[in-house]
């Protein structure tokens, strides 16, 4: 329980359908836990209070050791090699669905539960594990669906999830709970990084990776400006660029295009529909199967590259065990190394990997 009115739906829906529920609330981050940047405070006492209402007991777990060591760590090695990571896809597999699944277990509990909005669904299959093959499905409020932040679990984590809210419209979820007078009924959902809350994501970085000043260049090798690290800035980025109020060419907004890590260099272009913005195919490594196996070489299927992005169509290619490559039927905008690519086959979330690299049209 965290805090949040997905969650706290989600234990009153347990307890509604006879389970024995208990909560557990998680705290992940203690290096600067200050009511001015960071929500913990309040998060436990709205949780606390939730618990009270659903009518089930509530404990405070401290995973911050695990949190630092397993996803911050390789948070700020990703931005140091000038990639952009998304820390909320290896939170879920290495806290939420490790470190607090193990935990739980060790309570005696049969299963876990949380307010993501996704499924599972659990198909015979001889071969598997207790005979059933467990699928990740997207949820039902395609506006809501977290399925892309669940792609790496495996099939011993997700035969122990429980997702009630899958089958749920968000705005079922409020009602419900402004019906049962939840204290955060109308709690606004929490966005952005957890651990660096509401403070400037470059004031956060700044204090953990040095800055190093290079060139910013236009696409054909003009000197424009100067940034203050690459780790610092990411593909398809318009803002915060450093190049101030430059407009030159066709007075249309600069983006991030390019990073040299060797050169230490910036380019950047203008225009959103730049060709270099665009990519043609990609490769990814770290590849992960929710079945244990990849998908057929050939097989054509939706890919996001990015959250909330609607699938694009493409062809999957596997590379070996770790690498696949996926070509795409139209040309897809910053494909972001570091971010994940994750596949569908309808409404079956597979798996995915971490884009490694990308090719123009």
């Amino acid at each position: 329980m965290s805090g949040g009115v997905d969650s706290s739906v989600t234990a009153w829906l347990l307890r509604e359908q006879g389970f024995e529920v208990i909560g557990l609330f998680m705290k992940n981050w203690e290096d600067d836990d200050d009511d001015e940047h960071c929500s913990t405070r309040q998060d436990w006492i709205d949780a606390a209070s939730a618990a009270d209402v659903v009518g089930v007991d509530i404990e405070a777990v401290n995973f911050s050791a695990e949190y630092r060591d397993r996803v911050f760590a390789e948070f700020l090695r990703e931005y140091a090699a000038g990639r952009t990571p998304n820390p909320d896809v290896l939170c879920n597999a290495e806290i939420k669905f490790r470190a607090f699944l193990d935990h739980a277990m060790r309570m005696g509990a049969e299963c876990i539960a949380t307010g993501h909005y996704a499924r599972v669904r659990a198909l015979p299959d001889p071969a598997a594990a207790q005979g059933l093959r467990h699928e990740l499905l997207r949820g039902v409020d395609a506006g809501k669906d977290q399925s892309y932040f669940l792609h790496r679990l495996s099939q011993a984590q997700l035969s122990r999830a429980l997702f009630p809210l899958g089958g749920m419209l968000k705005r079922e979820v409020r009602e419900i709970a402004a019906r049962i007078g939840l204290p955060n009924a109308a709690k606004k959902d929490s966005t952005g990084i957890c651990f660096i809350g509401e403070r400037p994501f470059r004031e956060f970085l700044n204090r953990y990776l040095p800055t190093r000043p290079g060139p910013v260049l236009t696409d054909t090798g003009e000197r424009i400006g100067e940034h203050q690290g690459l780790a610092f800035l990411t593909l398809g980025q318009r803002k915060g660029i450093g190049i101030g109020g430059l407009r030159g060419g066709s007075g249309e907004p600069w983006f991030v295009a390019r990073k040299d890590l060797a050169r230490n260099a910036l380019t950047v272009v203008q225009g959103h529909d730049h060709p270099w913005l665009m990519s043609a195919a990609l490769q990814a490594d770290s590849a992960h199967w929710i079945a244990g196996r990849p998908p057929a070489a050939g097989a054509r299927l939706g890919a996001k590259t990015r959250y909330r992005q609607v699938d694009a169509e493409c062809v999957f290619s596997p590379l070996d065990a770790e690498r696949f490559a996926l070509q795409f039927t139209e040309p897809q905008w910053a494909v972001t190394p570091g971010q994940s690519a994750v596949l569908y086959q309808g409404e079956v979330c597979l798996g995915g990997g971490l884009i490694a690299s990308s090719s123009q049209p």
